[in-house]
C-alpha cells in the first residue's frame, strides 16, 4: 500500500491533516473531513468521555515520591484532575482535541471547553484552568489551549513574554533560580504563543521573543548542548509528546511557524530521514509511561501514522525549500 493511502487509512483525526499537508487537497475536502472529527472520530470519542464538571475520568495518579502523594491525597477533590493523571486529566485532555484539530468553534467543543472554563482550577494553588499557574512549561500550554478554543489568555501570555531568559528559552525551574532554557519549556512556550499569534495576531515584541525562541532550538542544531555541542535525549520520535521535546517535535513546530529551513536543521532533518523503514514508515518510539483514554497508534516499535504524517510533512517542509 501506498504510504499516502496507508495513512488515509485511519481516523479523520489523521485523515484530514494528511489531506492538507500531504496530498494538496481542495480546501472544502479538507474542511469536510476534518469536520467529521467530532462527529464520527477519536475527537467525538473524547468528547463523549468528558463529565458535567468539565473533568474527564480519571485514576490516581503515581508520584514519585511519598510527599507528593499525600500533597496529592490533601488535596481538595475539586482541584485534583487538571493536570494529573498523565495524561487522561483535563489539560491533556483538550491537548489530545487540539492535536486531533477539533473545529473550536462546533458547538459540543464550545460546551466542553465551557465547562473547563466555569469549573476546572490547578492543582498548584486553585488558579483558574486559563489563567494559568507559576509554571512557564504549564503556562505555554494553557496559552496555546486558550487560543485554540477561544479563550482570553492575554495575560499569561504577558507573563510569558516577561519571563523569556537571556538565551532566548524559558524553563519550568526559573522560580526555583535556573537561569537557562530547557528544550522541554522552551517547545511548550513557543507553541502556544506561536497558536496565540495565529488566533489573534501578534505585535513587535511578540514576534521577537518567538524569534529569540526558535534561535534557541536552531543555535542548538535541536538536539545538542550549546557549550559542547553533544547530542541531547531527544532523538527518539514519541507521540503523543505530552510535555517532553524530541527532535521530531521540534522539527515540526518550525514547519507549522513558518519558519524558512537553514543548514542548522540538517542534521536533525536527516536522523529523522533514517529511522523511515522500507515501505517509507516510521515506528513509534518511546510512548511516555501514563494511561491513555485509548489506544492512537498501534504501539511501541511498530508502523505509526503520527509519527509518519509528521515525518513525511517536514522532509516536504526542508526538501521544497532547498528546491
Amino acid at each position: 500500500m501506498d504510504v499516502v493511502d496507508w495513512l488515509l487509512d485511519s481516523d479523520p483525526a489523521i485523515r484530514w491533516q494528511v489531506l492538507r499537508d500531504l496530498a494538496d487537497a481542495p480546501a472544502e475536502q479538507v474542511a469536510a473531513e476534518r469536520a467529521r472529527v467530532v462527529s464520527d472520530g477519536w475527537g467525538g470519542r473524547l468528547l463523549a468521555l468528558q463529565r458535567p464538571d468539565g473533568k474527564w475520568p480519571t485514576g490516581t495518579p503515581t508520584f514519585s515520591s511519598e510527599k507528593a502523594a499525600q500533597w496529592w491525597r490533601s488535596m481538595d477533590a475539586s482541584r485534583q484532575g487538571t493536570l494529573f493523571p498523565e495524561w487522561t486529566s483535563i489539560a491533556w485532555s483538550l491537548t489530545l482535541m487540539r492535536l486531533f484539530g477539533v473545529e473550536p468553534g462546533d458547538p459540543a467543543v464550545r460546551d466542553a471547553v465551557a465547562r473547563v472554563h466555569a469549573n476546572a482550577r490547578w492543582e498548584h494553588d486553585g488558579e483558574p484552568f486559563f489563567s494559568g499557574e507559576v509554571e512557564p512549561c504549564i503556562n505555554g500550554r494553557a496559552v496555546a489551549l486558550g487560543a485554540y478554543y477561544g479563550v482570553d489568555v492575554t495575560a499569561v501570555v504577558a507573563r510569558l513574554l516577561g519571563e523569556q531568559m537571556a538565551d532566548g528559552g524559558w524553563n519550568c525551574e526559573q522560580e526555583n533560580g535556573s537561569t537557562r532554557g530547557s528544550f522541554h519549556t522552551t517547545i511548550e512556550v513557543l507553541e502556544g504563543l506561536t497558536e496565540y499569534e495565529r488566533a489573534v495576531g501578534g505585535g513587535p515584541q511578540l514576534s521577537e521573543a518567538l524569534r529569540r525562541g526558535q534561535e534557541y532550538l536552531l543555535r542548538r542544531r535541536m538536539f545538542r548542548r550549546l557549550s559542547t555541542g553533544e547530542p541531547m535525549a531527544w532523538l527518539e520520535f514519541s507521540y503523543p509528546t505530552f510535555w517532553h521535546y524530541d527532535v521530531l517535535r521540534g522539527l515540526d513546530y518550525l514547519r507549522a511557524a513558518g519558519v524558512a529551513p537553514d543548514e542548522r536543521v540538517t542534521e536533525a532533518v536527516e536522523l529523522v530521514r533514517g529511522k523511515q523503514d522500507t515501505e517509507g514508515r516510521w515506528p513509534l518510539e518511546n510512548p511516555h509511561p501514563g494511561d491513555m483514554h485509548f489506544a492512537i497508534d498501534d504501539g511501541e516499535g511498530k508502523p505509526s501514522r503520527w509519527n509518519t504524517l509528521r515525518a513525511l510533512r517536514v522532509l516536504r517542509w526542508h526538501d521544497s525549500a532547498a528546491n
